[in-house]
C-alpha cells in the first residue's frame, strides 16, 4: 500500500475518535502542540536550516527563502496562533435548525466536522501547523502534503506535533504528513475518494489549477485573486490615493493585493499623473493602455496577458475606462471573483458595484486588502475561497464544518 492511501486509511480511522471528543479535550490538545513547539524550537530551527541550505544550493530566490525561514521570533508566533485559535468558539454541534412537523417529528440541524481534510501546500511550514490547529479545533482530521523544499521542517514540525499530541485525548494519527516529494503523490491524494472528504490548495495559481483540474475529490478553492481597484469619476483623491496604494504595496504578494486600478477617463485627467507618481515612488512598476501612457509617460505598455496576470510582485497595470460599466466589464473578464474595490462618493454607483460585481468579497471606500479571516473577526482561516459551493470568502472554523440532520419520532410512517 502506498504512503498516501496508508496516512489517509489512519487519519480516517482517528476521525472517528476526534467526532467524539469535546472542546476542552480539543483546546487541551491545541495548548499542548504550542507549548511543545516552543519547547522544541531548536530542533525545529535545526531542521528549516536544512531546508533553506537546500534552497541555497538549488538557486531558490531570497523571497521565497524568506517564507520558507524560520526563526524563534516566528516560531512562537505560529504557536501563538494555537493559542488564538483556542480562544475561538467551536463551531461544532451548533444547531441551526429546530423544525417541529405536523406529523410529531422533531427535526434538528447540526453542525459536523468534514472529516477527513487534505491540504496541499507550497513553501511556507507555518501552513503546517496553522491547517492542523484549525482541523483539529473542528474535530477534523488532516493529511498534510507541503512542498518539498520544506520537507526538514514539515518533517520535524509533525514530529514536534505528534508528541504533544499523544499526551492527550486527539490520536496523533489524525494529523498526518506525506513525505513523498514527488508530483505522483499529489495526484494519488486527488483521487482519494472514499478517504478524503475534500482538498484544500494553499499556494500560487498554477498548484491551484493542477488541483482544481485533476482532482476527483470534492476541492474548495482558494487563493487565486486578480483584484481591481476602480477609481470612479467621483472618488476623493486623498482617499483614492491611501486605498490605492495600501492595496498594491502594503504587502504585494499575497492575493488580496490590487493587480490592476481602473481609473475613470474624467478623474485620471486630474489626479492619475500625481497618484502614478506616488507608485513610483513606493518603487511600483506601471503598465497601462494608450490613454494612461499619454498621462504618464513612463508607463509601459500594457498587455492582454498583463491583465490576466496575478504579479504579487510590485507592478501594478493601469486601465483607464469612460464608465462605471466598463470598469466592471473589464472584473468580469479578467477577475478571479476575490476581492474588488470601487472607491466613489456617488451612493448609486457604489450600490450598483457591490451587488453586481461577482466577487467574494466587493468593497466600497476600503482597500481590498482586508479579506482576511483575521480582519474580518473570524480569527484564524484555512485560506479565501473564491468559489460559490459551500464556503466564499475568508474562511474560518465554521468553513471546515458540514452539517448533519438529526430527527426524532414516535412511530411516524410515510404514509
Amino acid at each position: 500500500m502506498s504512503e498516501v492511501r496508508s496516512k489517509a486509511e489512519r487519519a480516517g480511522a482517528a476521525a472517528a475518535v476526534l467526532n467524539r471528543l469535546s472542546t476542552a479535550e480539543k483546546n487541551q490538545a491545541l495548548l499542548r502542540m504550542a507549548e511543545a513547539l516552543r519547547q522544541k524550537q531548536d530542533e525545529i530551527i535545526a531542521a528549516n536550516v536544512e531546508d533553506l541550505e537546500r534552497g541555497r544550493q538549488q538557486g531558490t530566490s531570497s523571497s521565497l527563502l524568506d517564507r520558507l525561514a524560520l526563526n524563534p521570533q516566528r516560531i512562537d508566533a505560529i504557536a501563538a496562533g494555537l493559542e488564538q485559535i483556542v480562544e475561538l468558539p467551536d463551531p461544532v454541534g451548533d444547531e441551526l435548525e429546530n423544525i417541529e412537523r405536523p406529523n410529531g417529528l422533531r427535526i434538528r440541524k447540526y453542525r459536523v466536522p468534514l472529516g477527513v481534510i487534505g491540504i496541499i501546500y507550497e513553501a511556507r511550514p507555518n501552513v503546517t501547523v496553522d491547517a492542523a490547529g484549525l482541523c483539529l479545533k473542528t474535530g477534523n482530521a488532516v493529511v498534510l502534503r507541503g512542498g518539498s523544499s520544506a520537507l526538514s521542517s514539515n518533517r520535524k514540525i509533525v514530529e514536534v506535533l505528534h508528541g504533544a499530541l499523544a499526551t492527550t485525548a486527539i490520536p496523533p494519527e489524525a494529523l498526518q504528513l506525506i513525505e513523498d516529494p514527488n508530483r505522483s503523490s499529489v495526484d494519488e491524494m486527488l483521487k482519494l475518494n472514499g478517504l478524503l472528504d475534500v482538498v484544500i490548495p494553499r499556494g500560487g495559481s498554477s498548484l491551484i489549477r493542477t488541483v482544481v483540474e485533476n482532482a476527483t475529490v470534492p476541492v474548495i478553492e482558494t487563493g487565486a485573486g486578480i483584484c481591481h481597484t476602480y477609481l470612479d469619476e467621483t472618488a476623493d483623491p486623498v482617499m483614492a490615493e491611501e486605498i490605492s496604494i495600501n492595496a498594491k504595496v502594503q504587502r504585494p504578494s499575497v492575493c488580496n493585493s490590487m493587480e490592476t486600478l481602473i481609473v475613470h477617463q474624467a478623474y485620471a485627467k486630474q489626479h492619475l499623473l500625481a497618484l502614478a507618481g506616488t507608485f513610483k515612488e513606493a518603487g511600483v512598476e506601471l503598465r497601462g493602455d494608450e490613454e494612461t501612457r499619454r498621462i504618464v509617460d513612463w508607463a509601459l505598455p500594457v498587455t492582454e496577458e498583463d491583465y490576466a496576470t496575478e504579479y504579487n510582485d510590485y507592478i501594478l497595470n493601469v486601465k483607464i475606462v469612460e464608465s462605471i460599466d466598463e470598469a466592471m466589464q473589464h472584473i468580469a473578464a479578467y477577475g478571479t471573483k476575490h476581492s474588488e474595490c470601487i472607491v466613489t462618493a456617488d451612493q448609486r454607483h457604489a450600490e450598483r458595484f457591490l451587488q453586481e460585481v461577482d466577487a467574494a468579497a466587493v468593497y466600497h471606500n476600503a482597500s481590498t486588502r482586508f479579506t482576511d479571516g483575521f480582519e474580518f473577526g473570524f480569527g484564524a482561516e484555512i485560506g479565501i475561497s473564491t468559489q460559490k459551493l459551500h464556503a466564499r470568502g475568508p474562511m474560518g472554523l465554521p468553513a471546515l464544518t458540514s452539517t448533519k440532520y438529526i430527527i426524532h419520532g414516535n412511530g411516524q410512517i410515510r404514509g
